[in-house]
């Protein structure tokens, strides 16, 4: 059900005033009992008492031509956009602190409804924060959940992708408007989500550009939408703690996956379990945070994953492979082999599928688990 045009235009003039964000909003409708109508139907001395000034006047009498741009946005197929008070607007994004005045979204809307879990981290992924991500990624999916992260490069590319790979549904919440997309390089990535019956989301206005204080504002909506945000790889100074930090404020569940301490990507959740986030190995350690939703579902089976390496060839030389990429000569020198023999033992691995080449050396793939 799409808002009246001109009521609609009212949620895009209150949106457009200069000085009035979401706080502010929210404050000047609650006198009116939340009804916008009621809000523009005051004199222009009943609104100063509430605190506007003469220029904020002038922008709520004489709308500017970003209301008339919104409103033929939304007239387009597959646009929408939806206001604070719609029946489309998520109820639990409604709860938060600074809700979005309006939502521009394209794809099906159908996605809002969803149960989503957030899953964020750093734009320079080591090889097993991206493992660890695309593997968790298939398992909620698999458990019903839909993925919401924020487009950008690194670990939010790796769960979209997944996501649509595991035939599931990811919602992608931009830090730019919808027709200015930021990264460029995730142009293919945003499309293949809405084919996938996904959803773009966005609080800009969709000319507005990509801004570095527009993605702290992103993330209190990444956070906001969801159940909970589990943060798969991030780095002390990451903006993924940032979203973390609004899933606290918010109430949500915050969920981190542990790093070696070597891994300076890791040290971000590492900090986030210390101070009390879940450690997260599998969707289970999430659902069982998430008893409702659990309840209704069930997770997927998995086929076990070898306990040994008894049978792959040269298992002592693979002790001295990590999940990050290892230089061949940092595995000469543990295993105190030649590198030629080295090397040798590292292509059998690899036709074993126990390690992958990579930029770097070698990364130890995860059928090979031991214990």
């Amino acid at each position: 059900m799409r808002l009246p045009p001109d009521r609609l235009a009212l949620w895009l003039t209150l949106n457009a005033v200069s000085g009035i964000g979401p706080v502010t909003a929210s404050r000047l409708l609650s006198h009116c009992q939340g009804d916008i109508e009621a809000l523009f139907a005051r004199d222009d001395g009943q609104l100063r008492a509430m605190g506007l000034n003469e220029q904020q006047l002038r922008q709520l009498r004489w709308p500017g031509p970003e209301v008339e741009q919104g409103l033929r946005w939304a007239s387009q197929p597959g646009h929408h956009l939806i206001c604070l008070n719609s029946p489309q607007y998520p109820s639990l994004l409604q709860e938060i602190p600074a809700a979005p005045l309006l939502l521009y979204c394209r794809g099906d809307l159908a996605a809002l409804a969803l149960p989503q879990l957030a899953m964020v981290g750093t734009r320079h992924p080591t090889h097993a924060g991206k493992d660890n991500a695309a593997r968790l990624c298939a398992e909620l999916v698999e458990c019903g959940l839909a993925i919401t992260s924020g487009l950008a490069l690194g670990i939010d590319g790796v769960c979209h992708q997944q996501a649509l790979a595991t035939g599931g549904t990811t919602l992608a919440v931009l830090g730019s408007g919808l027709d200015c997309l930021y990264p460029k390089r995730h142009q293919g990535l945003a499309e293949q989500v809405l084919v996938q019956g996904g959803l773009l989301i966005s609080e800009l206005a969709p000319d507005k550009g990509a801004l570095a204080e527009h993605f702290p504002r992103r993330n209190r909506i990444i956070s906001g939408l969801s159940l909970g945000t589990l943060v798969v790889e991030a780095a002390e100074q990451s903006g993924s703690l940032i979203t973390a930090r609004y899933a606290l404020e918010q109430g949500r569940e915050v969920f981190a996956v542990p790093g070696a301490p070597q891994n300076p990507q890791a040290a971000g959740c590492n900090r986030l379990i210390q101070q009390g986030a879940k450690l997260v190995l599998t969707a289970a350690d999430i659902l069982e945070e998430l008893p409702t939703l659990a309840a209704a579902m069930r997770p997927a089976e998995h086929s076990p994953e070898p306990s040994h390496n008894s049978e792959l060839p040269y298992a002592d030389l693979l002790d001295n492979v990590d999940y990050e990429a290892t230089s061949v000569d940092t595995v000469a020198e543990r295993s105190r082999l030649p590198v030629e023999q080295v090397l040798g033992r590292l292509v059998e691995l690899e036709l074993a599928g126990a390690v992958m080449a990579v930029a770097g050396g070698y990364v130890r793939t995860r059928r090979a688990n031991h214990v």
